[in-house]
């Protein structure tokens, strides 16, 4: 049986298997069929990303659902967390994203979140590849699913953004300039954070399919730090291509990354008894010295694995309400299911306009150690766990 989940599903370089159109028509009826064996009335909402090859594989995707006999719901381009959000709202048994994240638009993938808005279990991906072994038989025709396009998803996830924000302060204080990276967020962040009051300028948010995360958005800020000071912005916000992660800038022009920002979030929720078991989540790569902050303030932090599925899972573990990357995965259990940019971006707001500090400032409260991350290339696609560490690593 094959191995086709990473730790964040199924990702490659498009029109390489798995990432094709027969792979995905199967995929779908895979996975439909696994949802019809446990639910009568199944259902599933499908949204993707701005990259090109999105609406091949949201065609194949659907086939194969409604051949499992399952209806589909289309919500178009659509952020990965809105997709979490969404699944609940429609009352579907699962939703699914067609994106590769951060990556340009030659490569793409799908992952999948349960009704509850949460990734999918270990068991639910090995019943699913268990499926894609088997021969694909599709249902009667009377029993094939419906496929309905929901006009509304829009204005559902941009009220429920706007929700989680304070509503007895706003943003008019504030001039911000956005970066939707050309991705999922381009139609959504201006609206969210204009209707709170901000001033704002947005960059990269005209996707025409090839140009997702391209020098620009969370992965390449260099556009977003020159926009912010030709425009003597107080910050600004670059979100990925499906919107999960969060960068921000200060009005210098200087870097705040996902450590650093959640280490501004943890330290107002403290102050305000809203950090649940007084613990953060982070991973192995979460900077010394924001650790070594954490403990000045008493806060618990728990390592894990790299990857917001392993930093949810052990915020669930724990009972904790905050998680994140260094890489701009953020994770506010009260607010959301997922990781998610826009969410994120207005809890860090909300302690710039209740502090009546800076971002610079609250950036200062915690100080990072030099650290030096290295990628490693293996000939498969393999995890090495408790290997030794260097002990004189010859860095140049």
């Amino acid at each position: 049986m094959s191995n086709y989940f990473g730790t964040d599903g199924i990702r490659g370089k498009v029109g390489i298997k798995p990432i094709t159109a027969d792979f995905f028509l199967k995929l779908g009826w895979a996975v439909g069929s696994v949802l019809a064996q446990k639910n009568e009335n199944s259902s599933v909402v499908i949204g993707k990303d701005t990259r090109i090859s999105g609406y091949l594989f949201e065609s194949a995707l659907e086939a194969g659902f409604l051949s499992a006999g399952v209806d589909v719901g289309l919500l178009g381009p659509m952020p990965t967390p809105a997709i979490a959000y969404l699944t609940q709202t429609y009352g579907a048994t699962a939703g699914v994203v067609i994106s590769a994240s951060h990556n340009h638009f030659q490569d793409n993938g799908v992952k999948f979140f349960s009704n509850k808005g949460f990734k999918l279990s270990d068991q639910d991906q090995k019943a699913i590849e268990k499926r894609l072994s088997e021969p694909m038989v599709s249902v009667t025709s009377e029993n094939i699913g419906k496929a309905i396009r929901h006009e509304q998803s829009l204005g559902r996830y941009i009220d429920f953004c706007k929700h989680t924000f304070d509503k007895n302060i706003d943003l008019s204080s504030l001039n911000i300039v956005i970066d939707c990276a050309n991705g999922a967020t381009y139609h959504i962040a201006e609206n969210v954070f204009a209707e709170l009051g901000a001033n704002i300028v947005v960059i990269n948010h005209q996707p025409d399919g090839f140009n997702i995360n391209l020098d620009c958005g969370a992965t390449d800020t260099q556009h977003l730090q020159k926009t912010v000071l030709e425009n003597k912005a107080d910050l600004g916000i670059a979100f990925d291509g499906d919107g999960d992660r969060l960068m921000m800038v200060d009005s210098s022009g200087e870097l705040v990354d996902g450590d650093e920002l959640v280490f501004i979030i943890a330290k107002a929720w403290q102050a305000q008894n809203r950090l649940k078991n007084n613990t953060v989540v982070g991973t192995q790569m979460t900077n010394l010295g924001v650790r070594h902050g954490y403990k000045d303030l008493g806060i618990d932090f728990i390592e894990t694995d790299v990857g917001d599925r392993f930093v949810m899972e052990q915020m669930q573990k724990n009972n904790a309400v905050l998680g994140g990357e260094g890489s701009g995965h953020i994770i506010c259990l009260e607010q959301t299911t997922s990781g998610d940019g826009i969410i994120a971006a207005l809890q860090v707001l909300e302690v710039l306009v209740k502090s009546g500090k800076t971002l610079n400032a609250l950036k200062s409260e915690v100080q990072k150690y030099p650290q030096v991350l290295i990628n490693v290339k293996t000939k498969k696609r393999l995890i090495y766990y408790n290997i030794k560490p260097c002990k004189k690593p010859n860095l140049k």
